[in-house]
């Protein structure tokens, strides 16, 4: 039983522990998951939601969401959305193997996974779950780190479905991998947990584009967590766009393990929601790796996103490179703290970290925090960080060539935002993204004011 809880933060926590007392009588899911899901409400009561008083969290307020009245998001009917809905969001028109989640609910009339193969499962989780659950449960939350991430543990402890992808050794597919979260939610604190398990084999490879969207303005609350577990010389690129309400919240967690030889590069596009994290760790687990995170926030209005980052090299002769560029409009805010932990083991490092920010208005903040924690003695990393405005005389020179002068602003905030871009491998979802940018840089008044 819940007792009365008379703090109001408190009493939000208290729906989630009845959320949670509810989906314990749910006889559909293995007997291994109820553990972990007991363990994850466990420690979200023990840690609580998170406040500025924390370092990891100081930049970033998270009362809103502690305040709203938690609700899982409804079931839409079958043919509630319809088809040409999909191809309206993001990558949805490319060709692609594509799990359309509405609300945080499979919806298996707007997917296309694609023909199921010998070695080659794209799946939504609860589906893998009930047909035999042996692979994930061995790779169900070993990537994780709940320790002090309650919205993970809130996650684990809460979710319903997700993606799941499994790739086994040597196999490649050529057509991207496209998970699409739409939500239709316009009643305050609907509430959706996403949950998403890829497992590369040996030698696999593999795109992965995650795409979450809002089909209407409300302040719902999405809570993903996506693991990434690559083995022996896999090479995967996954990328995360998230254009949610700007009324809505989103959190997010990915997590990764990288084993010998594997090339992980993902990135992480930002352009949407009141309030936006993600919480990103990667742990290099074997030699020879190689790993590039790579992201991109436009901010305006009210909005807030941040970014936090751990690379931990835990092994020799790993490279890991990050880049981060942050454009940001009228009062909106930015948060940037990335972590290098290099152990003692991991000689022979190289590691890159940089972050820059191109403020457009002067009410626009920025807060970075990019850092190094090296116990090993034979490694090259460095990191940096910068803030400012548009350079006048690039301006200059480009109004010399007789462009406009609001023209020239957007070019070279186009070109700001291209040096992420231009980094995303899949040429259809470059493409996709870079229209995009310009569109919403064509969009801002901010982008052709002086």
């Amino acid at each position: 039983m819940v007792e009365a809880i008379d703090d109001p933060m408190m009493r939000e926590t208290g729906l989630l522990l009845e959320q949670f007392e509810r989906l314990e009588k749910d006889g559909h899911q293995p007997s291994w998951l109820f553990p972990l899901r007991k363990a994850g409400m466990a420690r979200f009561a023990e840690l609580g939601f998170p406040t500025v008083r924390q370092e990891d969290w100081r930049f970033t307020n998270v009362t809103p969401i502690a305040k709203l009245p938690f609700k899982p998001s409804p079931r839409v009917p079958p043919h509630g959305l319809p088809m040409e809905a999909v191809g309206r969001q993001i990558f949805g028109s490319l060709a692609a193997r594509r799990l359309v989640f509405v609300n945080g609910h499979y919806a298996p009339e707007l997917s296309s996974p694609g023909e199921s193969k010998d070695g080659i499962t794209v799946s939504n989780l609860a589906a893998a779950l009930v047909g035999g659950a042996g692979l994930i449960q061995e790779h169900f939350g070993r990537q994780v780190c709940e320790e002090d991430n309650p919205f993970a543990s809130l996650n684990t402890a809460l979710f319903r479905d997700g993606g799941f992808v499994h790739l086994r050794a040597g196999m490649a597919l050529e057509a991207p991998i496209h998970l699409l979260f739409i939500s239709t939610c316009s009643e305050a604190g609907a509430t959706a947990h996403p949950r998403n398990l890829y497992v590369i084999g040996k030698g696999a490879r593999a795109t992965i584009l995650e795409s979450y969207v809002s089909t209407a303005d409300g302040a719902s609350f999405t809570n993903a967590v996506t693991e990434l577990s690559l083995e022996e010389g896999a090479m995967v690129e996954h990328c995360k766009f998230q254009d949610e309400s700007l009324s809505a919240f989103h959190m997010a967690s990915i997590h990764a393990r990288l084993r010998r030889k594997s090339n992980l590069i993902s990135h992480s596009i930002a352009t949407g929601a009141r309030l936006s994290r993600n919480n990103i760790r990667m742990a290099l687990a074997g030699e020879g790796v190689e790993c590039v995170l790579n992201g991109l926030y436009l901010t305006h209005g009210e909005q807030l996103a941040d970014h936090h980052m751990v690379v931990e090299h835990a092994q020799p002769h790993c490279n890991s490179h990050e880049y981060y560029n942050g454009i940001l409009a009228g009062r909106s805010r930015g948060v940037f703290h990335g972590r290098i932990l290099v152990r003692q083991a991991a000689q022979k490092t190289d590691a890159k970290q940089t972050n820059k920010n191109l403020l457009l208005s002067d009410e626009a903040t920025v807060d970075t925090k990019p850092q190094l924690e090296i116990y090993a003695d034979d490694v090259k990393c460095t990191h940096g960080a910068t803030v400012g405005q548009l350079n006048d005389e690039s301006i200059f020179y480009l109004r010399s060539r007789g462009i406009g002068a609001e023209r020239a602003r957007r070019m070279l905030i186009h070109a700001f935002a291209g040096e992420i871009i231009e980094r995303i491998r899949h040429a259809p979802a470059r493409e996709e993204l870079d229209r995009l940018v310009w569109e919403r840089l064509e969009a801002h008044p901010q982008c052709s004011t002086t």
